[in-house]
C-alpha cells in the first residue's frame, strides 16, 4: 500500500514544487508536510492558503486511494475548506482521513495543523472518485 501511494506522490509536480514530504500512510489515513519557505507565502508572510489546500487535497486523495482497488486511480470531485487561523508556522502538516469509502465515491475529511500538530489551521471535506487505470 505504501509503495503504491509513494509512487503516485512522486509523480506530482506540485508536491515537488512545494517540497512536500509524504510522512505516513495507513489504511484510510495519509499525512503530508511542507516546510516553510518565503516562496510559499502570501502578502502577510504566512503560508499561502493554496499551499495548505494543495497538501490537504493530496492527503485526502491518497487516503481514499488506500481504500480503492489496485487497478484504480483517484481524482478529486469536490472539496470545501474552512480556514481557522493564519498559517503562521514553520511547517504545515496535512492529515487526510476516509469517512466513507464507496465503490465509486469516497468522502474524506482533511486537517491542516501547525508543526506541533496542536493548532488546527484548516479543515477540508472532500469527495474523491475511483477511476480505472488506463
Amino acid at each position: 500500500m505504501y509503495d503504491r501511494i509513494k509512487r503516485s506522490f512522486e509523480k506530482q509536480g506540485l508536491m515537488k514544487t512545494l517540497n512536500a514530504t509524504l510522512l505516513e500512510v495507513e489504511m484510510g489515513i495519509v499525512k503530508i508536510c511542507v516546510g516553510f519557505s518565503e516562496g510559499l507565502t502570501q502578502q502577510h508572510g504566512f503560508f499561502h492558503a493554496g499551499v495548505a489546500t494543495s497538501i490537504v487535497d493530496s492527503a485526502c486523495g491518497y487516503a481514499a486511494l488506500t481504500m480503492m482497488a489496485e487497478n484504480t486511480e483517484v481524482l478529486t470531485v469536490e472539496f470545501k475548506v474552512n480556514f481557522m487561523k493564519p498559517a503562521n508556522t514553520e511547517k504545515l502538516i496535512a492529515i487526510g482521513k476516509v469517512l466513507q469509502a464507496g465503490k465509486k465515491l469516497t468522502v474524506c475529511e482533511g486537517y491542516v495543523y501547525d508543526y506541533t500538530e496542536e493548532k488546527l489551521i484548516a479543515k477540508m471535506t472532500a469527495t474523491m472518485i475511483s477511476l480505472a487505470k488506463e
